[in-house]
């Protein structure tokens, strides 16, 4: 298990290839975005995109996806989920065909004042296309148990 201990300030990996269809761009829009430049590629064209494009948000479920694809599955996190993020940014849209990778970067590994069980990791996450342009950028927090002390 990865306490909140384990988690090293400055560490950066890079994983993830995730392939953006149409219709998983079309899927998403119809349950949750559904404005015609992520649902109807026709209507899309007269968009100020040109095309069509996936949802933001849909590309943070992209993001979720490959980080939980990541996750080493023997040595399992101690997360408790989280309470937010700093800032999120859609920079490029994301298209039918692209290819999404990921990096991320640890900012900041804080033990809570309040509740010494847990504290908060502060991560910078950047995701690119297949171009390596940059398509999002976020600071994202998550909360995880500290190492269990014996009495």
């Amino acid at each position: 298990m990865t306490y909140l201990e384990d988690i090293v300030v400055g560490t950066e990996r890079s994983f993830g290839q995730y392939e953006v269809t149409e219709g998983e761009i079309i899927a998403f829009g119809k349950l949750y975005d559904d404005q015609p430049f992520h649902t109807d590629p026709e209507a899309a064209k007269d968009s100020i995109y040109g095309g069509l494009i996936a949802s933001g948000w849909h590309t943070c479920a992209m993001f979720m996806r490959m980080a939980v694809d990541a996750q080493d599955k023997d040595n399992s996190l101690a997360g408790l989920g989280s309470p937010g993020f700093d800032d999120l940014k859609w920079l490029l849209p994301v298209r039918p065909g692209d290819t999404l990778s990921a990096q991320t970067k640890i900012l900041s590994a804080t033990p809570s004042r309040s509740k010494l069980d847990r504290g908060t990791v502060r991560i910078q996450i950047t995701i690119f296309n297949q171009t390596g342009a940059l398509v999002l950028e976020m600071t994202s927090m998550g909360r995880y148990l500290r190492r269990p002390t014996t009495s």
